[in-house]
């Protein structure tokens, strides 16, 4: 990911659960908000009740994967906290990459020319 660091600190999470700005989809719930730098930080979260190691691995590599390839139609400045829910675990990739752009397009972290 050219534009983008990775989120690794429980804090960074814990504060966008409370305060960030939250959009929830059929597969995925994003949290974000402004970090006041000029690149983006991501991090990915799936719960236990996903499945074991394996499962959930699976899935944060197919959202990172989701993110890498559409890093450019985003805006930069922000912390987003994507979570998995159960249904993507079995979900198509294509379904998983439009909830994914629905829920970054409401939040409003996509670039104006992208979002019309």
């Amino acid at each position: 990911m050219l534009f983008t660091t990775s989120l690794k600190q429980n804090h960074i999470f814990r504060r966008l659960f409370a305060r960030g700005d939250c959009a929830v989809g059929k597969t995925v719930v994003v949290y974000c908000k402004k970090n006041g730098t000029d690149k983006n930080r991501i991090g990915f979260s799936t719960g236990v009740k996903l499945g074991h190691a394996v499962v959930r691995n699976r899935v944060r590599r197919r959202l990172r994967e989701v993110y890498r390839r559409n890093e450019g139609l985003f805006q930069p400045g922000y912390d987003l906290v994507v979570v998995a829910r159960g249904r993507s675990v079995n979900a198509a990739f294509g379904l998983l990459q439009e909830d994914f752009l629905r829920q970054c397009r409401a939040l409003g972290l996509l670039k104006e020319a992208e979002r019309s």
